[in-house]
């Protein structure tokens, strides 16, 4: 039998919630959205993001400067080209859930 979880006291809670908020607020976006969950499959060029999800330039560079600015990604400079890639642990495990939720059995209906 599953052990239920250890009582947390308002404040932490409070704060654990302010937190979660927080990045589901960057993630409520669907420009950004899939930005996410394309590169939790691995590091990509700005072109190569471009290409892949058909995001113009102008709301691309505006969505991962709010993805970098929110610590969800990181970059990399490669010559003239800059690779973005997840640098949010927690990014990644409420991405991992919205694809077992949403894509993994993309046919299946809602639960509500």
């Amino acid at each position: 039998m599953d052990q239920p979880h250890p009582t947390i006291d308002l404040g932490t809670m409070q704060a654990a919630a302010t937190r979660a908020c927080a990045l589901l607020k960057v993630l409520a976006n669907p420009d950004r959205l899939l930005l996410m969950c394309r590169l939790s499959q691995g590091e990509l060029s700005v072109g190569e993001l471009e290409e892949q999800l058909g995001i113009r330039q102008p709301t691309l560079s505006q969505q991962l400067g709010v993805l970098r600015e929110n610590g969800l990604v990181a970059t990399r400079r490669d010559g003239k080209n800059i690779y973005y890639s997840v640098a949010s642990g927690q990014a990644l495990a409420v991405m991992a859930v919205l694809y077992e939720q949403f894509c993994a059995n993309p046919d299946q209906e809602p639960a509500c």
